[in-house]
């Protein structure tokens, strides 16, 4: 069954990415996501609505209930209490399935379009679902010159993308009640997954591969079958809080799922992705700002898991913003990351907002894990407190847009022991495509090694605090983790014997030649 499955997910995946670079034409991949996975995003709120409310009344006694052949005057009567239950609404005249149909007949369907999708996010003004549409479609520009020079020309490819998108079969039968809700959220994962690979960092910066997120989920839940919230400050387009609907399910993620963007165009695919991934508007809070100078979650802390991959070495205030030394989650190490290099004010930031029973992942540029300065003197603070858990070391070429060997560093305020746990996790990865990757074995040995805390021959190492402190506070894996030797070991002795029995077999060679030589010579004579 699971063959079969991953066969139908490879196929759709073809189909989405032959649809992608068909319908992008002239748009740069990276703008023309936008468009995708808004019009994908546009189906599945349509679908979502439409199916709920078509349930609902069927449970209720009207067996032939279609919400999306209702008018639109018959629908309104219901929309204060859908709004109030799903967070927006959508006219039957406004659902993508009969916006579609009448597509090819509209001269004017770029403007329906976008009256469509002012009228889905004016439907949560002053409702408590307001800020989670705000802007949603903002990147989906139904006017833009990018699609074409005319409006003709714009509306022939608005209609080529809605018949794409609504042709990809992620329901079964047509029937959404039997769609596989994934599929909706898999897709949007691989198309982020195809576009981030082709668009180098300007993609790749805000989209972790699925495997490093699956595995820093993990590493936050061993032991735990729930938690009370989870967290990301720098969640780009939110696959690693996602990760958690997978690792645990969405009943299991009590109080939701929380994160904070800096770039307008990815907090808005944020947005979106938790929708895909049917995280409903009341179970997630995503921010738009600066997470190290205008924090939008203090109110909402502490949080029992947090995951991240923060921007490695950026440049932020630090000592030029006189406020930052005071601020409570900085002031305890009594000194700020460097101003050119703002990854240890993340992993400050993200130790404030960690409950006592909590774990935090982070992945990490490696120079942090030695450099001196301020870092060194931040790292001495988390040393010393005994925050650090675990340092991971990945293999090299693993994220989109870099090909540098990152690591994690794991931090837990209640921890059973003083020791440090470091694991070579270098070699863990599969050649596939043009970068490597953790499969599930990977992932497992890992894993494996960090909940069982004990040393494995040249891959774990339990290192009680006190060494790190006498090492000046280098955390580096390759300090404490012994490389395997991987040369081939050469036994002098054997290796001379040999070498003596060829000089012996070669004389004895030379001499048959010589004689062979000085036989023909006398026949010759």
């Amino acid at each position: 069954m699971d063959n079969v499955k991953e066969t139908e997910r490879a196929e759709l995946h073809k189909t989405i990415w032959r649809i992608a670079n068909d319908l992008r034409g002239a748009v740069d991949g990276w703008d023309f996501k936008s468009y995708v996975l808004g019009m994908l995003f546009y189906r599945f709120i349509s679908e979502n609505l439409s199916n709920y409310l078509t349930m609902h009344e069927r449970d209720a006694g009207d067996s032939d209930f279609d919400y999306a052949r209702l008018s639109d005057s018959d629908a309104d009567r219901g929309r204060a209490e859908t709004i109030q239950e799903k967070g927006f609404y959508i006219l039957p005249s406004e659902l993508f399935a009969n916006v579609r149909k009448r597509a090819r007949d509209d001269p004017n369907l770029n403007e329906t379009l976008s009256t469509t999708f002012n009228n889905i996010e004016r439907s949560a003004l002053g409702t408590e679902s307001e800020d989670d549409l705000k802007g949603l479609f903002d990147e989906l520009d139904v006017n833009s010159t990018k699609l074409g020079a005319t409006v003709p020309q714009r509306n022939e490819k608005l209609c080529r993308l809605l018949d794409a998108i609504g042709d990809l079969p992620l329901s079964e039968d047509g029937d959404f009640s039997k769609n596989n809700i994934d599929l909706f959220g898999d897709a949007y994962e691989y198309l982020m997954t195809m576009y981030a690979s082709t668009a180098g960092k300007s993609g790749g910066e805000f989209f972790t591969p699925q495997e490093v997120s699956e595995l820093l989920a993990r590493i936050t839940v061993v032991g735990k079958k729930s938690v009370n919230k989870v967290y990301d400050p720098a969640c780009g387009s939110g696959s690693l809080l996602l990760k958690f609907v997978k690792v645990l399910g969405h009943n299991n993620v009590h109080q939701g799922f929380f994160g904070q963007e800096i770039n307008l165009t990815t907090y808005n695919l944020c947005r979106i992705n938790m929708f895909l991934h049917d995280v409903n508007y009341e179970k997630f809070d995503i921010a738009h700002g600066n997470t190290l100078i205008n924090p939008a979650h203090l109110d909402d802390e502490p949080f029992e898991a947090i995951v991240s991959n923060p921007p490695y070495s950026i440049k932020w205030e630090g000592k030029d913003n006189p406020l930052l030394i005071n601020d409570t989650r900085f002031a305890p190490a009594g000194v700020l990351a460097p101003k050119s290099k703002a990854d240890l004010a993340f992993t400050m930031h993200m130790l404030s907002s960690l409950a006592v029973n909590g774990t935090a992942a982070i992945v990490e540029f490696p120079g942090v894990l030695y450099r001196g300065g301020a870092e060194q003197k931040i790292r001495q603070y988390l040393i010393e407190n005994n925050y650090i858990d675990t340092v991971i070391q990945l293999p090299p070429d693993l994220f989109f847009g870099t090909t540098i060997a990152t690591c994690i560093i794991v931090l837990k305020k209640s921890k059973s022991d003083n020791n440090t746990l470091f694991i070579d996790a270098s070699n863990e990865f599969s050649r596939i495509g043009n970068k490597n990757k953790l499969l599930a074995e990977h992932q497992k040995s890992i894993l494996d090694a960090f909940a069982s805390r004990k040393d494995i021959e040249h891959f774990a190492r339990l290192v009680e605090n006190g060494e790190l402190v006498e090492n000046s506070y280098n955390i580096s894996v390759s300090s404490y983790v012994e490389k395997r030797d991987k040369r081939e070991i050469v036994n002098i002795k054997e290796l001379n014997a040999e070498i003596r029995r060829i000089v012996v077999r070669q004389n004895e060679l030379r001499d048959r030649i010589d004689t062979i030589v000085a036989d023909l010579e006398r026949g010759n004579t």
